[in-house]
């Protein structure tokens, strides 16, 4: 058994603002606890939980902390016609698109029971993705300096199928990642993904060439986190205030 337990939480489709509260309220405990125990506590001891929060989002765009507001393509009223919204947020990286047929993936976790290493966290995200497509006979792999995972490597563009964004206060890391399924990819048309001009994006969907089921996918890439993290899950079936 794992010295690690996660809370899972499936919080199916969720307001964007909704799901972002809730990861401030859990980092918020956390960082809490770790405050309060001081230097009396060591960091192992610290009574933190972990959690990993799945969701999808209706249409939204969000832009990171350093990120270029010149890389949304379109104004409010074109937003308002797409049916989307628009956040500036807290965590690193530059724009990206939420939407259904996209697993959004959370993970509240204290690395300071991990590895306190944030490039660390970075790779081990990167390395689930990459496992979860080589079920699907698809070579992931990363691009220097362009956190994420991507597919056609050896090709003329290569493709995004998994963005990467995070925010990490006194170890305690939020916001996450998002890999696209069954995702609708015109979306991507207006913005210029994660600041890149020179390639593409893509979803399991257009790489396989027929829909996925997402529960499905959930539980696949659900399975490659814990085994790469090297933690065992809660299931969580209450709601989280």
């Amino acid at each position: 058994m794992s010295q690690h337990t996660v809370q899972y939480h499936d919080l199916q489709q969720i307001d964007y603002q909704e799901a972002w509260d809730l990861q401030e309220s859990l980092l918020r405990i956390n960082v809490g606890l770790k405050l309060a125990a001081g230097r009396r506590v060591a960091p192992e001891k610290v009574s933190t939980q972990h959690h990993l929060l799945f969701c999808e989002h209706p249409h939204v765009y969000t832009l990171g902390k350093s990120g270029d507001a010149g890389n949304l393509l379109i104004d409010e009223a074109a937003l308002a016609a797409r049916g989307a919204t628009f956040y500036h947020i807290n965590r690193g990286g530059d724009i990206t698109y939420h939407g259904p047929g996209q697993i959004t993936g959370y993970p509240i976790l204290d690395l300071e029971k991990f590895k306190p290493d944030i490039h660390w966290y970075l790779r081990t995200l990167e390395d689930s993705v990459i496992h979860l497509l080589a079920d699907y006979g698809l070579k992931g792999g990363r691009i220097e300096g362009a956190t994420g995972v991507w597919v056609g490597l050896d090709e003329v563009v290569p493709r995004k199928i998994c963005a990467i964004g995070v925010r990490c206060s006194r170890w305690v890391t939020m916001h996450g990642f998002a890999f696209n399924v069954n995702t609708d990819l015109t979306y991507f048309d207006h913005i210029v993904p994660c600041g890149i001009r020179d390639k593409g994006v893509t979803s399991l969907q257009a790489e396989l060439g027929r829909p996925l089921e997402m529960a499905t996918v959930k539980g696949q890439l659900k399975a490659h986190l814990g085994r790469a993290f090297g933690f065992d899950y809660a299931e969580t079936v209450t709601p989280l205030e």
